[in-house]
């Protein structure tokens, strides 16, 4: 059978993972491509150490001129870390005649137009299936399979490691910082967490995915967000009682004022598939225009998951459809058209408050009419008995609103926080329906 000569750029988690299909699964990604996936060279920064595979003689490089100076290698997985020698790294690739595959979702999300538009002047192609969730082929399914459909929405669960954590504050009772251990201590997390919790990795995904979907292009930064790094336990205790769960979601919905994007912890209802994910999975739900709603759930992350996404990229690629689809779409350049965006204050949905106020008569009656001269109507109410009683008891007083903009909500917000009946130590959090 004859050989399509390959590479890979960094051998760490996924690296490892993508050589060991290709060493001991040969016969299998022959059958599906046409062609021995022969690994030629795998470039590392430091050749001393010690790797989750055992690579063949000769394999082995630190110099990535073995790769650039080698016509016989067509494809190039390139699985570094980091931005900006990752850009390098794939513009020299390109312009040397490689095509690219990458799971590196940083970097679309920062250079993705320049590094798309000069693939097509150089007549490559990129594919990042492995870039957003994983194991799951959403990528691949937005740009093929669902090409009959206008997607009209696409909310998720886009980050493993928040998902864990959440789910062991649900389920285990932890505090935020022992639920981070424990993800780093799985390698879940790394050792700053912070891209994870704070929303930003989900958001760098959404943009991705909104571009794909929709024909966005955002600055991902630009996308509003909100961690599950403020998360408290409390709020996860009375969105059970109100029949929810809390999870962190990516949304893109169009809508009448533009197309709505964000990321925050959720109220979702329990029983509903976005709810039931737990532990480090990913999820996906996409409504398309013809085909209604789908449902994808996967290991968004891990070394096997990971891996399985990006030897597919390199079948793709090896077999021609990733050209075939990467010249058709144009993806990331100027030829798709702006897509208004909806601006975050007109972002439409419900919403849980949680203040805590002091346990005396009115105080309720204050809130729901700021609430109501914002235009809020409230859906329902818990107010438990206080702990102690007295002048200076205080409760938790969660509310549970009927639709309301953004905008008005976070007005709401502000005044009623001012309240002298209202102590420090608030909350607001969205509600899908």
């Amino acid at each position: 059978m004859p050989k399509t000569k390959v590479a890979i750029v960094g051998v760490g988690t996924v690296g490892a993972g993508v050589a060991r299909i290709l060493l001991d699964h040969g016969d299998r990604t022959a059958k599906n491509a046409g062609a021995t996936l022969w690994l030629q060279k795998a470039v590392v920064r430091d050749l001393k150490r010690q790797r989750d595979c055992q690579l063949p003689e000769g394999v082995l490089t630190d110099d990535l001129n073995d790769i650039v100076n080698d016509p016989e290698i067509k494809v190039v997985a390139q699985l570094m870390g980091g931005i900006d020698q990752a850009r390098t790294t794939m513009l020299r690739l390109l312009e040397a005649g490689k095509d690219i595959v990458t799971a590196n979702k940083a970097l679309i999300a920062e250079h993705g137009p320049e590094l798309f538009s000069r693939a097509h002047e150089l007549g490559r192609s990129i594919a990042f299936d492995a870039a957003v969730a994983g194991g799951i082929p959403i990528i691949t399914n937005l740009t093929q399979c669902l090409t009959a459909n206008q997607v009209t929405s696409l909310v998720g669960i886009l980050n493993g490691t928040s998902n864990f954590i959440v789910s062991k504050m649900e389920e285990d009772g932890h505090d935020y910082n022992d639920a981070v251990r424990e993800a780093q201590a799985r390698g879940y997390a790394e050792a700053d967490p912070t891209m994870d919790v704070d929303g930003s990795d989900a958001a760098q995904k959404l943009a991705i995915l909104a571009h794909i979907a929709f024909g966005a292009a955002i600055d991902w930064k630009k996308i509003p967000r909100v961690g599950i790094d403020s998360l408290d336990p409390i709020d996860l205790k009375f969105a059970k009682e109100l029949g929810y769960r809390v999870k962190l979601l990516a949304v893109a919905r169009m809508t009448e004022t533009g197309l709505e994007l964000h990321v925050s912890p959720t109220l979702v209802k329990i029983g509903r598939p976005l709810a039931e994910v737990r532990g480090a999975y990913n999820a996906i739900s996409v409504t398309g225009d013809q085909v209604g709603e789908l449902f994808y759930h996967g290991l968004g992350a891990g070394q096997k998951p990971t891996a399985s996404s990006v030897v597919a990229d390199l079948i793709d690629t090896a077999v021609g459809r990733t050209a075939l689809t990467f010249r058709t779409l144009k993806l990331f350049t100027s030829h798709n058209p702006d897509v208004a965006i909806c601006p975050a204050t007109e972002i439409v949905g419900r919403y849980y408050f949680r203040f805590l106020v002091d346990d005396r008569p009115g105080v309720l009656a204050e809130i729901a009419a700021i609430l109501g001269t914002h235009n809020i109507s409230i859906a329902s109410v818990i107010q438990h008995e206080p702990d102690e009683e007295g002048e200076n008891a205080v409760v938790s007083l969660i509310i549970m609103t009927h639709t309301a903009t953004d905008g008005d909500a976070d007005a709401a917000l502000t005044e009623i926080v001012r309240l002298d009946s209202v102590r420090a130590g608030n909350r607001k959090l969205r509600v899908q329906d």
